[in-house]
Protein backbone atom coordinates (compact mmCIF):
# COMPACT_ATOMS: atom_id res chain seq x y z
CA UNK A 1 0.00 0.00 0.00
CA UNK A 2 1.12 3.61 -0.81
CA UNK A 3 1.99 5.71 2.35
CA UNK A 4 -0.68 8.28 3.21
CA UNK A 5 -1.52 10.17 5.92
CA UNK A 6 -4.54 8.69 7.80
CA UNK A 7 -7.93 9.23 7.80
CA UNK A 8 -9.40 11.96 10.69
CA UNK A 9 -12.79 10.47 12.21
CA UNK A 10 -13.98 11.56 15.20
CA UNK A 11 -14.02 9.97 18.81
CA UNK A 12 -16.77 7.66 19.78
CA UNK A 13 -18.47 7.69 22.61
CA UNK A 14 -18.97 11.67 22.15
CA UNK A 15 -20.81 14.21 25.06
CA UNK A 16 -21.28 17.30 25.90
CA UNK A 17 -24.85 17.97 27.88
CA UNK A 18 -24.11 14.60 29.60
CA UNK A 19 -22.13 16.16 32.38
CA UNK A 20 -25.17 18.32 33.50
CA UNK A 21 -27.31 15.01 33.39
CA UNK A 22 -25.18 13.57 35.16
CA UNK A 23 -24.81 16.23 37.87
CA UNK A 24 -28.24 16.36 37.91
CA UNK A 25 -28.85 13.09 38.96
CA UNK A 26 -26.00 12.65 41.43
CA UNK A 27 -27.93 15.83 43.53
CA UNK A 28 -31.81 14.61 43.10
CA UNK A 29 -30.83 12.57 45.77
CA UNK A 30 -32.25 8.86 44.84
CA UNK A 31 -30.47 7.23 42.37
CA UNK A 32 -32.48 3.54 41.73
CA UNK A 33 -35.08 4.13 39.36
CA UNK A 34 -38.10 3.69 42.01
CA UNK A 35 -37.16 7.27 43.80
CA UNK A 36 -35.62 9.14 40.65
CA UNK A 37 -36.53 10.89 37.83
CA UNK A 38 -34.43 10.14 35.38
CA UNK A 39 -34.60 6.93 34.15
CA UNK A 40 -38.33 7.57 33.82
CA UNK A 41 -37.97 10.77 31.87
CA UNK A 42 -35.87 8.61 29.54
CA UNK A 43 -38.58 6.04 28.85
CA UNK A 44 -40.98 8.58 28.12
CA UNK A 45 -38.46 10.78 25.75
CA UNK A 46 -37.42 7.58 24.60
CA UNK A 47 -40.95 5.86 23.43
CA UNK A 48 -42.08 9.69 21.95
CA UNK A 49 -38.86 9.86 19.68
CA UNK A 50 -39.98 6.10 18.34
CA UNK A 51 -43.88 6.86 18.09
CA UNK A 52 -44.67 4.32 20.72
CA UNK A 53 -47.09 4.27 23.80
CA UNK A 54 -44.27 2.29 26.48
CA UNK A 55 -40.66 2.24 26.85
CA UNK A 56 -39.33 0.04 29.43
CA UNK A 57 -35.46 1.05 30.50
CA UNK A 58 -33.19 -2.12 31.14
CA UNK A 59 -29.62 -3.32 32.20
CA UNK A 60 -28.39 -4.08 28.45
CA UNK A 61 -29.84 -4.85 24.97
CA UNK A 62 -29.34 -8.81 25.88
CA UNK A 63 -31.58 -8.61 29.00
CA UNK A 64 -34.14 -6.43 26.21
CA UNK A 65 -34.40 -8.99 23.99
CA UNK A 66 -34.61 -11.68 26.86
CA UNK A 67 -37.26 -9.70 28.79
CA UNK A 68 -39.56 -8.98 25.34
CA UNK A 69 -39.49 -12.89 24.75
CA UNK A 70 -40.35 -13.76 27.90
CA UNK A 71 -43.35 -11.96 27.95
CA UNK A 72 -44.04 -12.87 24.40
CA UNK A 73 -44.62 -16.38 26.02
CA UNK A 74 -40.97 -17.69 24.82
CA UNK A 75 -39.53 -20.69 27.33
CA UNK A 76 -39.06 -24.09 27.46
CA UNK A 77 -40.47 -26.40 24.55
CA UNK A 78 -40.80 -23.38 22.22
CA UNK A 79 -38.84 -22.06 19.54
CA UNK A 80 -37.72 -18.80 17.94
CA UNK A 81 -36.35 -18.40 14.75
CA UNK A 82 -33.70 -15.74 14.38
CA UNK A 83 -31.15 -14.49 11.37
CA UNK A 84 -27.98 -16.77 11.07
CA UNK A 85 -25.86 -13.64 10.42
CA UNK A 86 -26.28 -11.49 13.55
CA UNK A 87 -24.55 -10.51 17.28
CA UNK A 88 -24.87 -13.88 19.44
CA UNK A 89 -26.51 -12.02 21.78
CA UNK A 90 -29.71 -12.66 19.42
CA UNK A 91 -29.59 -16.16 19.41
CA UNK A 92 -29.07 -16.23 23.26
CA UNK A 93 -31.16 -14.25 24.39
CA UNK A 94 -33.96 -17.27 23.73
CA UNK A 95 -30.96 -19.81 24.40
CA UNK A 96 -30.52 -18.35 28.01
CA UNK A 97 -34.30 -18.94 28.83
CA UNK A 98 -34.46 -22.32 27.80
CA UNK A 99 -35.94 -21.94 24.30
CA UNK A 100 -34.34 -23.11 21.44
CA UNK A 101 -33.04 -20.54 18.49
CA UNK A 102 -33.47 -21.57 14.99
CA UNK A 103 -31.04 -20.01 12.82
CA UNK A 104 -32.18 -19.14 8.93
CA UNK A 105 -30.68 -17.12 5.98
CA UNK A 106 -30.26 -13.55 4.97
CA UNK A 107 -30.33 -11.66 1.90
CA UNK A 108 -27.30 -11.45 0.29
CA UNK A 109 -27.31 -7.52 -0.43
CA UNK A 110 -29.57 -6.19 2.60
CA UNK A 111 -28.03 -8.76 4.89
CA UNK A 112 -31.08 -8.73 6.56
CA UNK A 113 -33.59 -12.10 7.57
CA UNK A 114 -34.77 -13.96 4.43
CA UNK A 115 -38.84 -13.92 5.07
CA UNK A 116 -38.68 -17.45 2.83
CA UNK A 117 -36.55 -18.93 5.25
CA UNK A 118 -38.56 -17.67 8.07
CA UNK A 119 -42.00 -19.19 6.47
CA UNK A 120 -40.19 -22.79 6.20
CA UNK A 121 -38.86 -22.67 9.57
CA UNK A 122 -42.01 -21.96 11.52
CA UNK A 123 -42.99 -24.90 13.42
CA UNK A 124 -46.18 -25.25 16.09
CA UNK A 125 -43.40 -24.57 18.98
CA UNK A 126 -42.71 -21.49 17.37
CA UNK A 127 -43.23 -18.72 19.52
CA UNK A 128 -40.95 -15.36 18.38
CA UNK A 129 -39.65 -14.26 15.05
CA UNK A 130 -36.42 -11.92 15.32
CA UNK A 131 -35.60 -10.38 12.14
CA UNK A 132 -32.14 -8.18 12.82
CA UNK A 133 -32.42 -4.18 11.56
CA UNK A 134 -29.03 -4.93 10.60
CA UNK A 135 -26.78 -1.85 10.64
CA UNK A 136 -30.09 0.05 11.29
CA UNK A 137 -31.47 -1.28 7.76
CA UNK A 138 -35.05 -2.20 8.44
CA UNK A 139 -35.76 -5.57 7.24
CA UNK A 140 -39.18 -6.45 5.22
CA UNK A 141 -41.86 -5.49 7.87
CA UNK A 142 -44.35 -5.65 5.77
CA UNK A 143 -43.33 -9.52 4.18
CA UNK A 144 -42.80 -10.10 8.00
CA UNK A 145 -45.93 -8.52 9.25
CA UNK A 146 -47.86 -10.66 6.91
CA UNK A 147 -46.37 -13.71 7.68
CA UNK A 148 -46.55 -12.99 11.63
CA UNK A 149 -50.67 -12.10 11.18
CA UNK A 150 -51.09 -15.55 8.87
CA UNK A 151 -49.21 -17.36 11.18
CA UNK A 152 -49.97 -15.59 14.78
CA UNK A 153 -46.84 -15.83 15.47
CA UNK A 154 -45.26 -12.41 17.16
CA UNK A 155 -42.72 -10.25 16.00
CA UNK A 156 -39.66 -9.27 17.79
CA UNK A 157 -37.41 -6.40 16.49
CA UNK A 158 -33.85 -6.59 17.55
CA UNK A 159 -33.78 -3.37 16.81
CA UNK A 160 -29.81 -2.80 18.80
CA UNK A 161 -28.62 -1.06 15.02
CA UNK A 162 -31.73 0.75 14.68
CA UNK A 163 -32.72 3.66 17.06
CA UNK A 164 -34.50 6.77 15.18
CA UNK A 165 -35.18 3.99 12.12
CA UNK A 166 -38.42 4.28 9.81
CA UNK A 167 -40.10 1.95 7.56
CA UNK A 168 -42.75 3.52 4.71
CA UNK A 169 -42.43 7.11 6.90
CA UNK A 170 -42.94 4.60 10.60
CA UNK A 171 -40.90 4.28 13.12
CA UNK A 172 -39.68 1.59 14.87
CA UNK A 173 -42.14 2.11 17.69
CA UNK A 174 -44.86 2.55 15.07
CA UNK A 175 -44.40 -1.27 13.28
CA UNK A 176 -47.11 -3.12 15.99
CA UNK A 177 -44.33 -5.13 17.44
CA UNK A 178 -42.32 -5.10 20.39
CA UNK A 179 -38.76 -3.64 19.54
CA UNK A 180 -35.38 -3.99 21.73
CA UNK A 181 -32.38 -1.60 21.72
CA UNK A 182 -29.21 -1.96 22.85
CA UNK A 183 -27.33 1.29 23.87
CA UNK A 184 -23.97 -0.60 24.90
CA UNK A 185 -20.62 1.21 24.20
CA UNK A 186 -20.66 1.50 20.83
CA UNK A 187 -23.91 2.26 19.56
CA UNK A 188 -25.67 4.70 17.99
CA UNK A 189 -26.72 6.20 21.60
CA UNK A 190 -24.49 4.92 24.75
CA UNK A 191 -24.36 5.05 28.31
CA UNK A 192 -21.59 2.12 28.31
CA UNK A 193 -24.33 -0.09 28.96
CA UNK A 194 -28.05 -0.72 28.60
CA UNK A 195 -30.95 -1.44 26.95
CA UNK A 196 -34.84 -0.75 26.38
CA UNK A 197 -38.21 -2.21 25.18
CA UNK A 198 -40.74 -0.40 23.32
CA UNK A 199 -44.46 -2.30 23.53
CA UNK A 200 -47.30 -1.56 21.80
CA UNK A 201 -49.57 -2.78 24.61
CA UNK A 202 -49.89 -1.90 28.19
CA UNK A 203 -50.27 -5.53 29.62
CA UNK A 204 -46.55 -6.46 27.69
CA UNK A 205 -45.56 -3.39 29.08
CA UNK A 206 -46.52 -4.43 32.75
CA UNK A 207 -45.62 -7.31 32.40
CA UNK A 208 -42.10 -6.73 31.33
CA UNK A 209 -42.13 -4.25 34.52
CA UNK A 210 -42.91 -6.54 37.30
CA UNK A 211 -40.50 -9.13 35.14
CA UNK A 212 -37.64 -6.82 34.95
CA UNK A 213 -38.20 -5.72 39.10
CA UNK A 214 -37.96 -9.23 40.59
CA UNK A 215 -41.24 -9.87 40.09
CA UNK A 216 -42.48 -6.86 42.33
CA UNK A 217 -44.81 -4.17 42.02
CA UNK A 218 -43.74 -0.77 41.93
CA UNK A 219 -45.66 0.23 45.37
CA UNK A 220 -45.21 -2.46 47.08
CA UNK A 221 -44.03 -2.33 50.55
CA UNK A 222 -43.87 -6.18 51.85
CA UNK A 223 -42.39 -8.26 48.92
CA UNK A 224 -45.38 -9.12 47.69
CA UNK A 225 -43.26 -10.29 44.28
CA UNK A 226 -45.81 -11.75 41.79
CA UNK A 227 -44.10 -13.28 39.10
CA UNK A 228 -40.75 -15.25 39.09
CA UNK A 229 -38.29 -12.08 37.47
CA UNK A 230 -34.95 -11.03 38.10
CA UNK A 231 -33.06 -7.28 38.57
CA UNK A 232 -32.33 -5.51 35.40
CA UNK A 233 -33.68 -2.00 36.23
CA UNK A 234 -31.53 0.74 34.74
CA UNK A 235 -29.90 2.84 37.34
CA UNK A 236 -30.53 7.09 37.38
CA UNK A 237 -26.55 8.19 35.71
CA UNK A 238 -27.69 5.93 33.06
CA UNK A 239 -30.68 7.03 31.71
CA UNK A 240 -29.54 10.45 32.70
CA UNK A 241 -26.47 10.13 29.77
CA UNK A 242 -29.11 8.83 27.26
CA UNK A 243 -31.51 11.31 28.01
CA UNK A 244 -28.20 13.87 26.05
CA UNK A 245 -27.57 11.35 23.88
CA UNK A 246 -31.02 10.92 22.35
CA UNK A 247 -31.42 14.42 21.62
CA UNK A 248 -27.89 14.72 19.71
CA UNK A 249 -28.90 11.35 18.08
CA UNK A 250 -31.30 13.02 15.16
CA UNK A 251 -28.47 14.90 13.80
CA UNK A 252 -26.47 12.65 13.88
CA UNK A 253 -28.14 10.33 11.92
CA UNK A 254 -28.81 13.05 8.98
CA UNK A 255 -24.94 13.35 8.84
CA UNK A 256 -24.21 9.25 8.61
CA UNK A 257 -27.14 8.97 5.80
CA UNK A 258 -25.77 12.10 4.18
CA UNK A 259 -21.93 10.55 4.68
CA UNK A 260 -22.98 6.73 3.60
CA UNK A 261 -24.39 8.07 -0.23
CA UNK A 262 -21.39 9.76 -1.12
CA UNK A 263 -18.89 6.28 0.81
CA UNK A 264 -21.00 3.74 -0.57
CA UNK A 265 -20.72 5.25 -4.01
CA UNK A 266 -16.86 5.91 -3.60
CA UNK A 267 -16.37 2.09 -2.64
CA UNK A 268 -19.04 0.68 -5.07
CA UNK A 269 -16.43 1.78 -7.43
CA UNK A 270 -13.74 0.21 -5.97
CA UNK A 271 -12.99 -2.99 -8.15
CA UNK A 272 -14.26 -6.08 -5.94
CA UNK A 273 -15.94 -4.43 -3.74
CA UNK A 274 -20.11 -4.28 -3.13
CA UNK A 275 -21.56 -2.34 -0.24
CA UNK A 276 -24.43 -3.26 1.80
CA UNK A 277 -27.46 -2.75 -0.10
CA UNK A 278 -30.80 -0.88 0.68
CA UNK A 279 -34.31 -0.88 0.75
CA UNK A 280 -36.42 1.98 -1.05
CA UNK A 281 -39.07 1.34 2.07
CA UNK A 282 -36.44 1.90 4.83
CA UNK A 283 -37.00 5.10 4.41
CA UNK A 284 -34.71 5.98 7.37
CA UNK A 285 -31.66 3.90 7.71
CA UNK A 286 -29.17 4.80 10.76
CA UNK A 287 -25.99 3.44 9.73
CA UNK A 288 -25.09 1.64 12.49
CA UNK A 289 -22.07 0.12 10.56
CA UNK A 290 -20.90 0.96 7.24
CA UNK A 291 -20.84 -2.55 5.72
CA UNK A 292 -19.18 -4.28 2.02
CA UNK A 293 -18.19 -7.46 0.92
CA UNK A 294 -15.36 -8.33 -1.34
CA UNK A 295 -17.44 -11.73 -2.90
CA UNK A 296 -14.65 -14.49 -3.37
CA UNK A 297 -12.63 -13.96 -0.71
CA UNK A 298 -11.91 -16.41 1.66
CA UNK A 299 -12.52 -15.79 5.57
CA UNK A 300 -8.50 -16.01 6.17
CA UNK A 301 -8.16 -12.99 3.26
CA UNK A 302 -10.88 -10.86 4.38
CA UNK A 303 -9.14 -10.97 8.06
CA UNK A 304 -6.16 -10.03 7.11
CA UNK A 305 -7.58 -7.13 4.71
CA UNK A 306 -9.33 -6.05 7.69
CA UNK A 307 -5.57 -5.97 9.29
CA UNK A 308 -4.29 -4.02 6.61
CA UNK A 309 -7.15 -1.25 7.47
CA UNK A 310 -6.44 -1.06 11.21
CA UNK A 311 -3.45 -0.65 10.18
CA UNK A 312 -3.80 2.00 7.88
CA UNK A 313 -6.11 4.08 10.44
CA UNK A 314 -9.80 2.82 9.80
CA UNK A 315 -11.76 1.21 12.45
CA UNK A 316 -12.63 -1.70 10.99
CA UNK A 317 -13.58 -4.99 11.85
CA UNK A 318 -14.25 -8.63 10.27
CA UNK A 319 -18.30 -8.83 10.15
CA UNK A 320 -20.01 -11.41 12.62
CA UNK A 321 -19.70 -14.80 12.16
CA UNK A 322 -22.59 -17.44 11.89
CA UNK A 323 -23.79 -18.05 15.09
CA UNK A 324 -23.97 -21.77 14.27
CA UNK A 325 -20.80 -21.64 13.93
CA UNK A 326 -19.71 -20.56 17.43
CA UNK A 327 -19.29 -22.79 20.22
CA UNK A 328 -21.89 -20.80 22.43
CA UNK A 329 -24.44 -21.65 20.11
CA UNK A 330 -24.45 -25.00 20.36
CA UNK A 331 -23.90 -25.03 24.22
CA UNK A 332 -28.09 -24.72 24.82
CA UNK A 333 -30.58 -24.50 23.37
CA UNK A 334 -29.56 -25.81 19.93
CA UNK A 335 -31.74 -27.06 16.83
CA UNK A 336 -31.33 -30.87 16.47
CA UNK A 337 -29.55 -30.41 13.10
CA UNK A 338 -25.64 -30.72 12.76
CA UNK A 339 -23.23 -27.35 11.86
CA UNK A 340 -23.01 -28.48 7.87
CA UNK A 341 -26.75 -28.70 8.21
CA UNK A 342 -27.57 -25.72 8.73
CA UNK A 343 -24.85 -24.05 6.78
CA UNK A 344 -26.54 -26.06 3.99
CA UNK A 345 -29.79 -23.96 4.05
CA UNK A 346 -27.66 -20.14 5.10
CA UNK A 347 -25.36 -20.32 1.82
CA UNK A 348 -25.43 -16.47 1.92
CA UNK A 349 -24.54 -16.42 5.66
CA UNK A 350 -21.18 -18.56 4.55
CA UNK A 351 -20.41 -16.25 2.57
CA UNK A 352 -21.50 -12.83 4.02
CA UNK A 353 -20.03 -14.54 7.51
CA UNK A 354 -16.44 -14.99 5.17
CA UNK A 355 -16.05 -11.67 2.88
CA UNK A 356 -17.42 -8.85 5.16
CA UNK A 357 -16.22 -6.52 6.83
CA UNK A 358 -17.61 -3.09 8.69
CA UNK A 359 -16.30 0.31 9.66
CA UNK A 360 -17.71 1.90 12.91
CA UNK A 361 -20.08 4.61 12.25
CA UNK A 362 -17.83 7.27 13.42
CA UNK A 363 -15.93 7.11 9.91
CA UNK A 364 -19.33 8.46 8.88
CA UNK A 365 -19.14 11.26 10.92
CA UNK A 366 -16.19 11.90 9.00
CA UNK A 367 -16.07 14.95 6.48
CA UNK A 368 -15.82 14.02 3.03
CA UNK A 369 -12.06 14.32 1.85
CA UNK A 370 -12.05 11.61 4.92
CA UNK A 371 -14.23 9.54 3.04
CA UNK A 372 -12.54 10.07 -0.16
CA UNK A 373 -8.97 8.52 1.70
CA UNK A 374 -11.18 5.80 3.48
CA UNK A 375 -12.49 4.41 0.08
CA UNK A 376 -8.55 4.97 -1.13
CA UNK A 377 -7.31 2.91 1.51
CA UNK A 378 -9.50 0.04 0.94
CA UNK A 379 -9.13 0.04 -2.90
CA UNK A 380 -5.17 -0.19 -2.19
CA UNK A 381 -5.91 -2.92 1.25
CA UNK A 382 -8.48 -4.92 -1.58
CA UNK A 383 -5.73 -4.78 -4.28
CA UNK A 384 -3.15 -6.14 -2.09
CA UNK A 385 -5.56 -9.40 -1.05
Amino acid sequence: MNARPAPRFPEWPQYDDERTGLIRALEQGQWWRMGGQEVESFEREFAEFHGSPHALAVTNGTHALELALQCLGVGPGTEVVVPAFTFISSSQAAQRIGAVAVPVDVDPDTYNIDVAAVAAAITPRTRAIMPVHMAGLVADMDALGKLSADTGVPILQDAAHAQGARWQGKRVGELGSVAAFSFQNGKLMTAGEGGAVLFPESDLYEAAFLRHSCGRPRTDRRYMHQVAGTNMRLNEFSASVLRAQLRRLPAQTALRDKRWALLSRLLGAVDGVVPQGSDVRADQNTHYMAMFRVPGISEEDRNALVDRLVDAGLPAFAAFRAIYRTDAFWETGAPDESVEQIAERCPHTEAISSDCVWLHHRVLLADEPDLELTAEIVADAVAAV
